[in-house]
């Protein structure tokens, strides 16, 4: 089971180039990032993000053109169900993840549209540092240097 928090789902312009992007922020996360953002994402909160969901959250953010999940939780069959479900039900909105892993499988790249991995490492900084450590992929070509204004 993957849940999120609804009281952080939001639209947001700035996380993946150039899309409308509704991001819902997943908890259970497994990581241990120094200076991370939102350590309380570790707990196991929030509500079960379902197919159903991701339906009524689309439904109610007319003009999103990606869905992003900011985080993987702790069950990996429910993640790739749940992107599966947006690729087939929703084929004009993209799908993205932000894994906080430092590589991620084969499949991930096939099932996500758009992919970050690399833990927060505070002394790199953030996807619009050039000296982060993070990469964002799109297809599997890295475009992090989009954030590099």
């Amino acid at each position: 089971m993957i849940k999120y928090v609804p009281e952080l789902t939001d639209v947001v312009i700035e996380e993946i180039p150039d899309k409308v992007t509704l991001a819902v922020e997943i908890s259970n996360c497994p990581g241990n990032c120094p200076g991370c953002h939102s350590p309380f994402l570790k707990e196991d909160i929030g509500k079960e993000l379902t197919p159903q969901v991701i339906d009524r959250l689309i439904a109610e953010n007319f003009g999103i053109n990606c869905f992003l999940m900011l985080g993987e939780g702790q069950d990996p069959e429910a993640l790739r169900t749940l992107a599966r479900h947006v690729r087939s039900a929703h084929p004009n909105v993209e799908v993205a993840l932000y894994s906080g892993r430092k590589s991620v499988e084969d499949d991930i790249f096939e099932l996500f549209d758009y992919v970050k991995v690399g833990p927060y490492i505070e002394e790199a900084g953030p996807l619009n540092k050039p000296g982060t450590n993070q990469r964002l992929y799109y297809h599997r070509q890295d475009i992090t240097a989009r954030f590099w204004r």
